[in-house]
């Protein structure tokens, strides 16, 4: 029935069959089992020290079933924060909701309301990445550490640590803009902002710098977004902050650039972002945190498509769906798919572009998120043009649309309209009028906007549909002086596109 492995006193003892050790587990009556339980806890504690420091998960558990309860839930927190630390994210939140489980069954006392506040808002790191930012057992999460911090400070017993509130403010302010409210999660942002500036305390005043960025790049203030992560990233000392890593979603640094690379690329500046996104991969590498690297080999694809750069944003998809899949983080391989969806597009595989857009917009939506939904469906309505599918590519097209006006996400909105046109000149009756007015509504917000990229793509399509009707003289002087602006990055596929369509029209 029973069979040793090795000499003692390190021998493993197994059981022939599951079903036997269960049956035998379950012949034990509750008092004597308990007592088992507890001999077992404190034997390994006493003569295996080794494993009780390094896998608190397995003293926690005797203790448990011992009703070792306080004992039993500091293990479990102590587990939960290992597995944390070393991005096992799905035992990490198992860990954290077992220790919040044995607190709740204890008497108050200021030392566990402590401890539970501790807890409670680091769950909320692991579930971000296996559920989602939007996510309902995220937000749950987010918002019981809000009440406990509220209630803490009515007893007169404010968190030890005030990064704790600050992790339950940036937790709201990241479910909010998963499940994008620009109004929302500009209004949050500054709210962070404001109390970190009172504060002046550097890591809340460098992530409130960070979050107000991102929401007004997401809302299209882009130069104005910019400057913020600016702020945010002169602030950033790795020496220090990169342990924020499990505080705060993911490093900040890795964040901070990643949106920042965005912002550059957008306001014309390719090669500082392309210089940001190699420094996000070459950080997130380097730190040793799951959630930061697949943040780090997501969300930099963005700029490498836009540059043209297809095999890396290609590699790096591949890498972020794999390392998701081990971790369980639904997302992230979701944004793999997206980023090999919209490649697929771009290097004429519509068919395949179709089935992995659709599957990642669905696992994206199935997190709660409907951010970057503007841009998602753009890129689907592409793709099912290439196929010939126009109704369907003008049900995307208008959805996306729907989104950013009533999301209020405008940072991608110009590419939208610009979409709509170049797809209005795809049909089997081109509509050049409508490609028309929708280039020029795309020139219109890229301007307003001060985004040099989209508005380089616009005038691009505006200078093709002209040469085609014969305005070869308008259609140079609608694209040059855009062309004319750029001081870099001339390798890149649209200034490529536009030297070479301004040599033809020369």
């Amino acid at each position: 029935m029973l069979f040793r492995q090795g000499l003692a006193p390190h021998a493993s003892y197994l059981f022939k069959h599951a079903l036997i050790q269960d049956a035998a587990y379950g012949t034990l009556l509750r008092e004597p089992r308990r007592a088992l339980h507890a001999r077992i806890a404190e034997t390994l504690e006493s003569g295996f020290a080794d494993i009780a420091e390094n896998q608190p998960e397995i003293l926690a558990r005797h203790c448990t079933e011992a009703e070792l309860i306080e004992k039993a839930a500091g293990l479990w927190g102590k587990a939960g924060q290992r597995s944390l630390g070393r991005s096992a994210l799905v035992e990490a939140a198992e860990q954290l909701r077992r220790a919040l489980a044995q607190i709740e069954t204890q008497p108050g006392t200021p030392a566990l309301r402590r401890e539970q506040i501790k807890l409670q808002v680091a769950l909320i790191t692991p579930l971000i990445h296996v559920k989602g930012y939007a996510a309902p057992e995220t937000k749950v999460a987010v918002e019981q550490g809000r009440l406990l911090i509220e209630q803490a400070e009515r007893l007169g017993e404010p968190p030890e640590d005030p990064l704790l509130l600050f992790s339950v403010l940036y937790g709201l302010w990241v479910a909010n803009i998963a499940a994008f409210n620009g109004e929302v999660v500009c209004e949050l942002a500054a709210q962070f902002l404001a109390i970190a500036e009172k504060q002046r305390a550097t890591v809340p005043l460098m992530i409130g710098h960070r979050l107000v960025g991102m929401s007004l790049l997401h809302t299209g203030d882009i130069v104005e977004g910019r400057a913020h992560l600016d702020r945010a990233n002169a602030l950033y000392n790795p020496n220090e902050h990169r342990a924020l890593a499990t505080r705060f979603g993911q490093d900040s640094r890795v964040t901070i650039l990643s949106r920042r690379s965005w912002a550059l690329w957008l306001l014309g500046y390719p090669e500082a972002a392309l210089a940001d996104a190699a420094q996000v991969l070459k950080d997130g590498r380097e730190i040793g945190h799951a959630a930061t690297l697949m943040h780090a080999l997501a969300r930099p694809s963005f700029t490498l498509i836009c540059c043209g750069d297809y095999a890396a944003a290609e590699a790096q998809a591949s890498e972020v769906i794999a390392l998701a899949g081990q971790k369980g983080a639904t997302q992230w391989k979701a944004a793999g798919l997206i980023s090999q969806g919209w490649l697929s597009t771009l290097t004429g595989e519509a068919s395949n572009a179709v089935q992995m857009l659709s599957s990642g917009i669905t696992a994206w939506r199935s997190t709660g998120a409907t951010l970057w939904m503007p841009w998602y469906l753009s890129c689907l309505a592409s793709a099912h043009a290439e196929l010939g599918q126009f109704d369907c590519a003008c049900r995307c097209l208008g959805d996306a649309i729907t989104a950013a006006v009533s999301t209020q996400e405008k940072w991608y909105e110009a590419e939208i309209h610009r979409t709509a046109g170049e797809i209005a000149l795809m049909l089997p009756e081109p509509d050049a009028a409508k490609a028309e007015t929708d280039f020029e509504r795309a020139l219109a917000i890229a301007r307003q906007q001060q985004a040099k990229s989209w508005e380089l793509r616009a005038a691009i399509s505006f200078a093709r549909l002209w040469r085609d009707q014969g305005k070869v003289q308008q259609a140079r002087e609608q694209l040059a002086p855009v062309y004319g602006w750029f001081t870099e990055g001339f390798d890149t596929r649209d200034l490529k596109e536009a030297k070479a369509l301004l040599d033809e029209l020369a």
